[in-house]
């Protein structure tokens, strides 16, 4: 869509984009049968010319509660793109006929309290009583930077899976006279996140997550966007990190929106459009 020399890439990560509309079915029955299936393919196509493009990812979603009839997640790196899909996504089923309820932008990153590969050294020295100069040292670090490297690969330029159900929410972390976490030393904040990251470990292969960052782009601090083959895994896991005390005490939470992935065939018929 965007000519490469003006293209809005960041320095780092891609743009995430949450989208979520109420169809008015009243203006929707204005149209005429022909006018509807014009539509339709009109939608069909902006999807498929999103997802033909590079490092691009679009999911197409059937939203449970009455919040939202349906909704998509968009990652793109250039910012142009998702603009341009945001405004001609609105309009795609005619005028009046989706309306937004609910947005959200953020950037995929990488988390700032990932383990260095000097604090795993002392940890494997200190802790383990590995020698730094032992073969078995140097495997270990081996293994390290490999798990490391795809960690990054999975937070900043994530491949989403198919898996059906997604939740998304908001979040930031409190500022408050009795707790401010950006008044915690680095330190302190860093082992609580170690704390609340293992309580998502317990998860693997059942839930997996994608946290984006919004500091300046949106209301919020963070995107959190959860996949799982069932929603006994998305209450299980969100109900869980709710004890721990980076989420008991420092976070607050936007409104959740479920939703289930479909194809847009499948999706048009669940709306009856």
């Amino acid at each position: 869509m965007t000519d490469k020399n003006t293209a809005l890439v960041p320095e780092e990560g891609w743009h995430c984009l949450h989208l979520f509309y109420r169809i008015e079915y009243g203006q929707w029955q204005l149209l005429s049968r022909e006018e509807q299936n014009a539509a339709k393919t009109n939608l069909a196509s902006l999807v498929q010319e999103m997802r033909a493009m590079d490092s691009t990812q679009l999911l197409t979603l059937s939203i449970v509660t009455p919040k939202a009839d349906l909704g998509f997640m968009l990652i793109t790196p250039d910012l142009h793109n998702a603009n341009k899909f945001d405004k001609q996504l609105s309009l795609s089923l005619g005028a009046d006929v989706l309306t937004p309820v609910y947005s959200y932008l953020s950037l995929t990153e990488e988390s700032e309290y990932i383990t260095t590969e000097e604090e795993y050294a002392q940890t494997l020295e200190k802790e383990q009583n590995i020698k730094l100069d032992s073969e078995k040292f140097v495997e270990a670090m081996t293994s390290f930077r490999e798990r490391m490297k795809h960690y990054r690969q999975e937070r900043v330029y994530p491949t989403l899976p198919d898996w059906p159900v997604v939740c998304f929410y908001n979040m930031s972390k409190r500022r408050g006279e009795r707790r401010n976490w950006y008044a915690l030393p680095y330190e302190d904040r860093r082992k609580l996140m170690k704390g609340h990251a293992s309580v998502g470990r317990e998860f693997a292969g059942k839930v997996k997550q994608l946290i984006s960052g919004s500091t300046g782009l949106d209301d919020a601090e963070w995107g959190v966007t959860l996949f799982a083959r069932d929603t006994f895994q998305i209450k299980a896991i969100v109900y869980k990190m709710r004890f721990d005390p980076v989420s008991a005490e420092y976070a607050d939470f936007g409104e959740f929106y479920i939703g289930i992935q479909l194809p847009l065939d499948e999706l048009f018929r669940r709306l009856q459009l």
